[in-house]
C-alpha cells in the first residue's frame, strides 16, 4: 500500500519535492497546504486534482497521512514536525531543522521516541558532484582550507522571498547549514570556534536583520572555513559561486571548464549546478616543477533540481521500507544548526563564540 503524503509549502522547493512523490508509485499525494491558494491551486492543477489546504492542522487531520513533507518558511519547521511527529508520521523536513538548537534536539527526541524517520534536506548529500568533491577533499591532507559562498542578486519576487525568509532568519544561517554541513563530512572534526562579519544593506528588512554575512569556522583538527551569503539587488554577481578547498597535498574546486559561470545566482537550478570538478595536486619533480597536471572532471550530465530532490525522497522511502537508523543524520542537522547560530550570535555580540 502506498504512502500517503501531505506536502506543506507550495514554492520551489515543496513544488520539486510533491513532483517527487508523484513520480514514485510507493507515495500517494493526499493534500497540498500553503498559505496562498494561488501556489496550491496551481500545484494540484499540475498533478492531477490534489486536495488542497489553507490550514496545516486542518490539513493534518483531515488527511491523516504516513508521510509529511514540510517546505515552509523556516520558523514553522518545528511546529509543523511536531505535530506531524505526535499524529505518528514520518517527516521530510527542508533545512534548516528549527529555529533553534533547543527545538531542533526536542525534534529529534520525539522522533526517537516514536520511532518515526526523519529526513532534513541537506540536498549537497545526494547530489553526486558533491559526494565526489568531499572524497577528493578527504584525499588532501589534514588541516584542510575550505572556502565557499553563495551570493545572490534578487529582485522582484524573489527578492521578496528573500525579505520574508529574513524575517526570521539571515543568509548565512538559512543556506550556510549546507555548507558547514560539507565541512564537517571533509574534515570528520568536530567545530570549536566560530566567528561572523555581517553588513545590513537594505532599509527593507526587519529591525535587527542584516542581508550580507560570512562565517568562519575552526574544527579541533585545525582545519578552518568561510562561508559568505548575500541576498538582495544590491548583491554582485561577481564571484558569488565558490566551492574551493586547499589541503597540504593540494586543492580541489567545483568549477566550470571555462572557469566562468553564467546562470543568475538567484537560480534555483544554479546552486546546485556544478559544471564539473577540477583537482590540483601539490607534487613537485626534482626541479620544483608540479610533477602532475590538473585534472578537470565533467559534470554534464549530473541531476537538475527536480531529479536531486526525487533522490532526497527516495532516501526517506530506504530509510521507512528498511528501517534505517537515521540517529546520525539528524545529528548532524542539529551540530550544522548549532554552528551557523553560532555564527549569527557573534555577529550580534561581536564576539568570538566557543562551542
Amino acid at each position: 500500500m502506498a504512502l500517503r503524503v501531505l506536502v506543506a509549502g507550495c514554492g520551489n522547493m515543496g513544488t520539486s519535492h510533491a513532483r517527487a512523490y508523484h513520480q514514485l508509485s510507493e507515495f500517494e499525494l493526499v493534500g497540498l497546504v500553503s498559505r496562498g491558494p494561488e501556489s496550491r491551486n496551481r500545484l494540484s492543477e499540475e498533478l492531477g486534482g490534489v486536495p488542497t489546504f489553507g490550514d496545516f492542522s486542518e490539513a493534518l487531520a483531515a488527511t491523516q497521512p504516513d508521510v509529511v513533507s514540510i517546505n515552509t518558511y523556516p520558523e514553522t519547521h518545528s511546529d509543523y514536525a511536531r505535530q506531524s511527529l505526535e499524529a505518528n508520521c514520518h517527516i521530510f523536513l527542508e533545512k534548516p531543522l528549527a529555529n533553534t538548537v533547543a527545538e531542533a534536539q526536542e525534534i529529534v527526541d520525539l522522533a526517537l521516541a516514536k520511532n518515526r524517520k526523519v529526513v532534513i534536506g541537506y540536498i549537497l548529500r545526494v547530489h553526486p558532484t558533491w559526494t565526489f568533491f568531499i572524497e577528493q577533499a578527504q584525499q588532501l591532507g589534514k588541516p584542510l582550507v575550505m572556502r565557499m559562498n553563495l551570493n545572490q542578486q534578487s529582485s522582484g519576487s524573489m527578492w521578496k522571498t528573500h525579505k520574508a525568509l529574513m524575517q526570521t532568519m539571515s543568509p548565512i544561517v538559512d543556506c550556510g547549514v549546507h555548507y558547514v554541513d560539507v565541512m564537517c563530512l571533509m574534515t570528520k572534526a568536530n567545530p570549536i570556534r566560530v566567528s561572523a562579519i555581517g553588513a545590513r544593506l537594505s532599509d527593507e528588512l526587519v529591525e535587527g536583520m542584516y542581508n550580507y554575512g560570512q562565517l568562519q569556522v575552526t574544527f579541533d583538527d585545525g582545519s578552518v572555513g568561510w562561508y559568505e551569503a548575500g541576498w538582495g539587488p544590491m548583491m554582485s554577481e561577481t564571484a558569488y559561486f565558490i566551492k574551493d578547498v586547499i589541503g597540504p597535498k593540494g586543492c580541489v574546486s567545483i568549477v566550470d571548464e571555462s572557469g566562468e559561470r553564467l546562470e543568475a545566482s538567484d537560480d534555483v537550478e544554479s546552486h546546485t549546478k556544478s559544471g564539473g570538478v577540477k583537482v590540483h595536486l601539490a607534487e613537485r619533480d626534482a626541479n620544483g616543477a608540479f610533477s602532475k597536471k590538473d585534472v578537470w572532471t565533467s559534470m554534464d550530465d549530473e541531476p537538475d533540481h527536480d531529479a536531486l530532490c526525487l533522490l532526497e525522497q527516495k532516501v526517506l522511502l530506504d530509510a521507512i521500507q528498511n528501517d534505517r537508523d537515521l540517529s546520525q543524520h539528524m545529528h548532524d542537522a542539529v551540530n550544522s544548526l548549532r554552528i551557523v547560530l553560532a555564527a549569527d550570535e557573534s555577529f550580534k555580540t561581536g564576539k568570538t563564540i566557543e562551542l
